[in-house]
């Protein structure tokens, strides 16, 4: 038995609570939201993502006018209008997908053939702390979380869009990773690009067994019959893939100019160890957990011990470069708002005047060194310190692929 085969409601249970988070403010606002899908055209870029799949499934239910859908991903795409057809039926609304790389002419054509959408949500991101490893997959991070950013913002002012939504993390709050910073800066060209169009954002927690999460990788290992690792010393916020979607969803149809949503901290969302998450998923599996010793004796004892009943783990220290023992959603310069909502708070986000020029340098610096095909590592955070001087870049020399 794996996750997906389990029902999809157990997940809260394995990340330690038993209500959903957003059921009294969903509640309030069903029909203002109803009303505004039914009646609108979407356009959703990293949809085929595990939150952008949350996201295109609320807006088909709820019978967008005009739902396109566009990810790098050609087998995800495959999957999410499967399981669309599968669950959902059929819209008379206009939904197709198209499997395309934002940053590309492709792209650019498709935007330039059609392009005339009441919202954009950009849902595509390099989320891993493992893309800092190489300087290369580094400008990739940068470039798919900050210029395609700005890319389809700027895409969506010439087309008239109404609103734009793009998803940022609590990794961005105080980052110490260059995953975190890349997001924090994307912020920022938010709340410049938003004197021209109206635009709002989330940060939210981890999400529980998305796509290459340390979650979703303990259902692979489930599934190949290989022993569960996990950090006994990194506790996070989690909250379920369709949560992930409704926050983004509420953020974005209901989030005023510069607003930023997250979740609010209260007794049904708490900090839950990775450790914890991994005893409870081989119970909930049905087996004894057996904490073993070192990666050796996980690995033999993987091959045995199921059949017995038991599931070997391993608990090891975090040692990665940039990871935080726990993050949080705001920081106390932060002017937050927890009276709106019952289980959401709200940032409003404020622009600076030197703003504008520090982002130009910024991308002119970065396109510098792009057209020279040469740039390091080091290049790259002293870029970023620039922008952001308290940024405090933890390097650690240890990175998620030297890790079993």
């Amino acid at each position: 038995m794996n996750y997906n085969q389990a029902n999809k409601s157990n997940i809260l249970n394995l990340i330690g609570r038993d209500k959903a988070l957003f059921k009294s403010d969903l509640a309030t606002y069903q029909e203002e939201l109803h009303r505004i899908i039914s009646k609108s055209r979407f356009l959703v870029l990293g949809g085929a993502g595990t939150i952008g799949q949350a996201v295109v499934k609320a807006l088909f239910e709820g019978q967008a006018q005009k739902l396109h859908v566009v990810d790098l991903s050609e087998n995800n795409l495959v999957e999410l209008v499967r399981d669309l057809r599968s669950s959902f039926g059929y819209i008379d609304g206009d939904f197709k997908t198209y499997a395309l790389d934002i940053g590309s002419i492709a792209y650019d054509a498709f935007m330039a053939s059609d392009g005339n959408y009441d919202y954009v949500l950009n849902l595509a991101a390099l989320k891993h702390v493992r893309s800092e490893e190489d300087p290369f997959t580094l400008m990739r991070m940068l470039e798919v979380n900050i210029e395609n950013t700005v890319k389809t913002i700027d895409q969506s002012i010439a087309h008239g869009v109404k609103k734009y939504f793009s998803v940022s993390t609590d990794k961005a709050t105080a980052p110490i990773n260059m995953m975190g910073a890349s997001k924090c800066i994307m912020e920022l060209f938010l709340v410049e690009k938003s004197k021209a169009i109206n635009i709002s954002t989330a940060r939210f927690a981890n999400v529980a067994f998305s796509d290459g999460s340390l979650l979703h990788g303990f259902e692979q290992r489930i599934k190949k019959q290989q022993p569960l690792v996990a950090p006994n010393d990194v506790q996070r916020y989690f909250i379920s893939p369709e949560e992930s979607g409704q926050l983004c969803l509420l953020s974005c149809l209901l989030g005023d100019q510069n607003e930023l949503f997250f979740p609010q901290l209260h007794q049904n969302l708490k900090l839950t160890r990775f450790s914890d998450i991994a005893v409870n998923y081989i119970k909930h599996l049905g087996y004894t957990p057996y904490l073993c010793h070192n990666e050796n004796e996980a690995r033999t004892l993987a091959k045995t011990l199921p059949a017995s009943g038991q599931w070997p783990y391993l608990l090891t220290k975090s040692n990665t470069t940039g990871e935080k023992a726990e993050e949080a959603f705001f920081t106390a310069q932060e002017t937050v708002d927890l009276e709106r909502f019952t289980s959401i708070g709200v940032i409003k986000q404020k622009s600076e005047d030197s703003l504008s020029n520090q982002l130009q340098d910024f991308t002119e610096s970065l396109q510098q060194l792009k057209a020279a095909k040469s740039w390091t590592k080091p290049d790259l955070i002293a870029l970023v310190h620039k922008i952001l001087p308290n940024f405090n870049h933890e390097e650690k020399g240890n990175y998620l692929d030297h890790k079993m």
